[in-house]
């Protein structure tokens, strides 16, 4: 039997009188490397949103674990083992790396700011051992020694990196990445599959990702969801969603299909 971490059943998003996300079931297994796909304004971030609760559906419910999303703020969910990372970089760039990893921990820490003020035993405790993990988590992704470093000097690649220790920092269980390799150059991009792939296989964390990179969501995918004007069009594993002609029209229109249908067929075996 099958552990689902994420049941989405029948979300439905509006603003207005646009429906960004209508109808769509989602099932992720506990453990896999699940990407949503789709065109520009397919709903996929929207989606993302209604997950880690920005947003709140109008229609339909996402259960966590078996417990409802729907309602929950962004930081109870976090604290539940959901961490996120942004399509647009979000760090804290005149804080340090490490300052940046440490804020990622705020949601399990037990002192209050009481504590903070009079640096109680507990505070002090808590502000070690987070120097410690935040390290950690900085060796992880490769950037130990940019420890110091303020986070807006870092290059592109590196900041994209420590924005996964950031989310890291919170211990998830789920994590989900909004286009990862965005900006990337292709020497980048292959550090960054590598760094999901062994994320998933060291720490079994499971990783939903938005990703326009097609040759990193065949290589890396388990499953994945196609998403067209807010509907789920295809699911299936990489090869099957290939091959689709539903999701070969979304990207490249019904005459882009039909030139690379012919060409499968074409195709020496």
């Amino acid at each position: 039997m099958i552990d689902y971490i994420i049941r989405a059943k029948e979300v439905t998003k509006t603003f207005g009188g646009l429906t960004a996300v209508n109808a769509v079931d989602l099932d992720v297994a506990e453990g896999s490397i699940y990407s949503i796909i789709g065109p520009n304004g397919a709903g996929k971030t929207t989606l993302f949103n209604c997950i880690s609760g920005f947003y709140t559906p109008e229609q339909g419910d996402i259960l966590f674990k078996g417990k409802s999303l729907k309602g929950s703020s962004t930081d109870v969910i976090a604290s539940r083992g959901l961490s996120r990372t942004y399509q647009n970089i979000r760090l804290f760039s005149n804080l340090t790396a490490l300052e940046n990893v440490m804020v990622g921990q705020q949601s399990r820490l037990r002192e209050n700011w009481l504590d903070a003020i009079v640096h109680s035993p507990t505070f002090r405790r808590e502000e070690r051992n987070s120097i410690v993990e935040g390290m950690k988590w900085l060796d992880f992704v490769g950037l130990l020694e940019f420890s110091n470093a303020i986070a807006g000097s870092l290059p592109y690649g590196a900041q994209r990196r420590l924005e996964i220790a950031r989310a890291l920092g919170n211990r998830p269980s789920l994590l989900l990445l909004d286009e990862p390799t965005a900006g990337m150059n292709p020497q980048e991009t292959l550090r960054m599959t590598a760094l999901i792939r062994k994320l998933r296989d060291a720490f079994n964390i499971t990783i939903i990702l938005i990703e326009h990179d097609m040759h990193v969501v065949m290589d890396i995918s388990d499953r994945i969801t196609v998403l067209d004007f807010g509907e789920k069009i295809a699911e299936g594993k990489p090869g099957e969603i290939q091959t689709n002609q539903k999701v070969i029209e979304a990207y490249l229109g019904s005459g882009g299909a039909a030139l690379a249908q012919k060409y499968q067929r074409k195709k020496p075996q």
